[in-house]
C-alpha cells in the first residue's frame, strides 16, 4: 500500500507559492484577501 501524499516542495511552491498566485487575478485576489485578513504567512 502505497500513501496518496508524498509531498514535494518545489511543487508546492509551484502551484501555491506567492509568484503563482500573482499571475492569475484569482490568485491576485486570494492575496489582498489574506493581506486585509491580516495573515503572517501569504502564500507557500
Amino acid at each position: 500500500m502505497s500513501f496518496t501524499y508524498k509531498p514535494k516542495k518545489k511543487k508546492r511552491k509551484r502551484t501555491h507559492g506567492f509568484l503563482s498566485r500573482m499571475q492569475s487575478k484569482g490568485g491576485q485576489k486570494v492575496i489582498v484577501k489574506r493581506r486585509a485578513k491580516g495573515r503572517k504567512k501569504l502564500a507557500v
